[in-house]
């Protein structure tokens, strides 16, 4: 399958004017990927800088290969987003005037079936975007407690039947150890009720979710990364992010409305200057894909896009 960047030209629009602000502008994409969407910054706005941060070293092989024509204005970085102030000050940058976030797994990660984090293709279990450190999902199935694989379950997959499917993985770990996709994918359908399992796709997609966020503390990294990333941003800079399941999208927007939020006290009839918000929302709520852009790219269909932009230093 052909990689389609999701929501690109608008990811593009939203940070427009941020970077036409600046002489020299820097964008940082905290989830570089194949460089889909620092291919298309890079191509309209020929005086920008991108680093770009992927903790996958495959990804990131393939996006330099991809953005040679740019290698001048592209500087890359191994690391897990949440280093994003790290990384721009080992660039030499204290401010940026953007920032993108393409939350979730990516394309390269689900299309490479030996990676583990498909369950409609045979591989060892393995999930970890990093391959060069981390626990795998086959750890995690084989080592947790029970109570600790519920509470994961439920938490990150949103799994109604986690008690059930904990229960026979705990009964099926006791005889050898579950170390491969289709075997724990078979065993989390069994586990789940005949007639739910009728709806609602693969009913081991919130186990392999759940598995996959735990194996790479996914919802750690994103709270973490957000306020750096908003620390980061001069007056006029702008933050972009794409959430693909509720949970990310969730702490995107307790984030963004902190921001974004007066700390002036309520009873006070004007605003005070040191308590007005620092931040303000591009638009209200989320955006999602177009009707033209679903039909082209049906991986798009879950995104919810966010932006926020500095209005006071």
């Amino acid at each position: 399958m052909q990689h389609i960047s999701v929501m690109r030209d608008r990811c593009v629009e939203l940070l427009a004017p941020a970077i036409e602000k600046s002489e020299n502008p820097v964008v940082i994409d905290g989830t570089l990927g194949l460089g889909g969407h620092t291919e298309a910054l890079l191509e309209r706005f020929e005086n920008l800088t991108v680093i770009g941060i992927d903790r996958d070293e495959i990804a990131l092989g393939r996006a330099k290969e991809r953005l040679a024509p740019y290698a001048n204005r592209v500087k890359t970085a191994h690391c897990v987003f949440d280093q994003i102030s790290e990384v721009a000050k080992s660039f030499g940058y204290n401010h940026i005037n953007g920032a993108l976030f393409d939350l979730g797994v990516s394309s390269i990660q689900l299309d490479e079936s030996e990676r583990g984090f498909s369950y409609s293709q045979d591989a060892p279990l393995d999930m970890r975007m990093d391959r060069s450190q981390g626990i795998t999902a086959s750890e995690i199935v084989n080592t947790y407690e029970p109570g600790k694989l519920v509470h994961i379950l439920r938490a990150y997959g949103e799994e109604k039947f986690a008690t059930r499917i904990v229960e026979n993985i705990v009964k099926a770990r006791a005889k050898a150890p579950l170390n491969s996709t289709t075997e724990l994918a078979t065993l989390v359908k069994e586990s789940i009720p005949a007639a739910t399992r009728r709806t609602g796709g693969n009913p081991a997609k919130r186990t392999f979710q759940a598995l996959r966020i735990e194996a790479n503390d996914e919802l750690g990294a994103i709270s973490r990364a957000l306020p750096d990333a908003l620390d980061l941003l001069m007056v006029g800079g702008r933050l972009v992010v794409m959430s693909f399941q509720s949970l990310e999208d969730r702490i995107v927007k307790e984030i963004f409305a902190e921001a974004s939020t007066s700390k002036s006290p309520r009873n006070l009839p004007i605003e005070l200057p040191e308590y007005a918000a620092k931040f303000s929302l591009v638009f209200r709520s989320s955006q999602t894909p177009s009707e033209e852009e679903l039909a082209s790219n049906p991986r798009s269909a879950s995104v919810r896009l966010r932006a926020i932009e500095r209005v006071a230093a």
